[in-house]
């Protein structure tokens, strides 16, 4: 069973910086689909951006693109998600899913439905 723990979410004004942390246990497979979502209050969960353990590029969603930066420690089976120049529309509480033994594609973008491990996660509160 894949467990997945966010961390790093807080409080920040706009043109700041967070780095969230999601820690990895439990997989069987080196190639996992790892993503980052988010939910504002009222909205539906939108796909932030994703990468495949032990290989491919990271994709991101057009409205962070520039300003979010995925990387990943395999040895630690943890992705992190950097964002950089923060606005109040980031707003959201942060989720980490996964799915094992699978490659990213473009469709795990925006396909929420597609992962069968998330996380708990984290809250983002950007003030202006």
């Amino acid at each position: 069973q894949v467990q997945l723990v966010e961390s790093g979410g807080g409080s920040v004004q706009a043109g700041g910086s967070l780095r969230l942390s999601c820690a990895a246990s439990g997989y069987t497979s080196s190639r996992n689909c790892m993503a980052w979502f988010r939910q504002a209050p009222g909205k539906e969960r939108e796909g932030v951006g994703i990468i495949t353990t032990g290989g491919t590029r990271p994709l991101y969603a057009d409205s962070v693109k520039g300003r979010f930066i995925i990387s990943l420690d395999n040895a630690k089976n943890t992705v992190y998600l950097q964002m950089n120049s923060l606005k109040p529309e980031d707003t959201a509480m942060y989720y980490c899913g996964a799915r094992e033994n699978t490659y990213c594609s473009s469709t795990f973008l925006v396909s929420r439905n597609l992962y069968n491990y998330w996380g708990q996660g984290t809250q983002v509160t950007v003030s202006s």
